[in-house]
């Protein structure tokens, strides 16, 4: 389901909230009484830090910057195109992806929760869980893109897409101008370096 055009998110030098302190003290309580091995942490962390997270995304994006068949197969059945990279991970059973252009530019919410394809995005930010941001995306777009940096100008509509539980959606981003017509000469390892994962949310423009 799509909204038609009708909190900032860069908090790095925020303190850390109540629910993290106390994720935090839990996590060294089970380690003081043994209930929990140093490494399981570290492990589930590398889990969706490496095998499950933005970098799947990415590499899906740069395979679609190069490869126009890969593009065309995507745009239908995200699910299907997606399938040969083997990804760990959920939530992308029916994967819709919606291609930024010149003329249109996407943006994805859970209005009601916060639905979120894991396994190509990795855990959901925060702001994206927010409901300041899952009402505010959907009234005013453009205004709530600006204040997280990224400005749309007028003359390109703006479609918000409200992913479900049955639906989830992905960005496709425009590859930065700089690169956009050598990209075929980048090895896809190096085009997913310049994907983001907010990107891929379409907050964010390359």
């Amino acid at each position: 389901m799509s909204h038609d055009d009708h909190q900032d998110h860069k908090h790095e030098h925020e303190p850390p909230s109540p629910q993290a302190l106390r994720v935090e003290a839990i996590e060294s309580l089970l380690l003081e009484k043994g209930l929990l091995a140093p490494t399981a942490v570290d492990e589930v962390i590398a889990r969706y830090s490496e095998r499950v997270g933005p970098m799947n995304g990415a590499k899906i994006v740069a395979r679609a910057w190069r490869d126009p068949e890969f593009k065309a197969r995507l745009l239908k059945d995200g699910t299907g195109a997606i399938a040969e990279f083997d990804l760990e991970g959920g939530q992308v059973e029916k994967l819709v992806v919606v291609e930024n252009t010149p003329l249109q530019h996407n943006v994805v919410v859970c209005t009601l929760c916060s639905c979120y394809p894991w396994a190509v995005l990795g855990l959901p930010p925060k702001w994206y869980k927010d409901p300041a941001y899952r009402s505010r995306i959907v009234r005013e777009p453009r205004k709530l893109l600006a204040e997280m940096g990224t400005v749309v100008p007028e003359t390109v509509d703006i479609r918000v897409w409200d992913s479900s539980a049955e639906i989830r959606y992905l960005v496709l981003p425009m590859p930065p101008k700089d690169i956009a017509e050598d990209m075929t000469k980048i090895e896809e390892s190096k085009l997913a370096e310049y994907i983001s994962r907010d990107s891929m949310i379409g907050v964010e423009v390359l």
